[in-house]
């Protein structure tokens, strides 16, 4: 895409016109081979700084590249893991059964008109596991243990401690105050 969008924009900054009229300008002059070359060069740097302000990033990188560090050599096979028949299909159903469980009981208390406090804490506790296995989803995708083995358990760590202190805080907001959907309702009337 950005191939087909790169002449357009360099018609647009007059780069290609203006490299032809100081080449042009540069070989009616008498003068060497090294001062057309240098003059060439300065224009197309002056040039590509204009451009430069339709790129959306830099080609500098934001985090440094991880260990690089290969184990074997280039011949030996990947290594594949043990299969297993159930291997991830619990894990999945129950994400799936979490998932499911909770549009009823978000509408519920609303849909009634009641406020049960059984309902609410069982709404408070699954969006906490709902929240936990989502956040350690992306934990799992975007910091690979080969790479980054302390890491990941540095922020497995850190999402079990947020999880527990949250479920602290939901737990303390159901018996001290007025609960979540009490909450919402009046947020929602306000």
């Amino acid at each position: 895409m950005a191939s087909i969008i790169r002449p357009t924009l360099l018609r647009q900054t007059g780069l290609a016109a203006s490299i032809t009229r100081r080449a042009a300008s540069a070989a009616a002059a008498p003068t060497s081979i090294f001062a057309l070359n240098s003059a060439f060069r300065s224009t197309v740097a002056k040039d590509a700084m204009r451009v430069a302000a339709f790129h959306a990033s830099s080609r500098r990188s934001l985090l440094p590249p991880g260990p690089q560090v290969i184990k074997g050599s280039v011949n030996d096979p990947a290594p594949v893991p043990e299969p297993h028949s159930t291997h991830g299909s619990y894990h999945w159903t129950f994400e799936r059964a979490i998932a499911a469980g909770l549009i009823p009981l978000t509408v519920a208390p609303f849909a009634a008109g009641t406020l049960n406090p059984g309902t609410d804490a069982a709404l408070c506790a699954l969006m906490l596991v709902h929240s936990h296995l989502g956040f350690q989803a992306v934990i799992i995708d975007y910091v690979p243990t080969s790479r980054y083995p302390g890491l990941r358990k540095a922020c497995m760590w850190l999402l079990n401690a947020a999880t527990v202190l949250v479920g602290v805080g939901l737990y303390e907001f159901e018996t001290n105050d007025v609960g979540v959907t009490e909450a919402i309702k009046r947020v929602w009337k306000a």
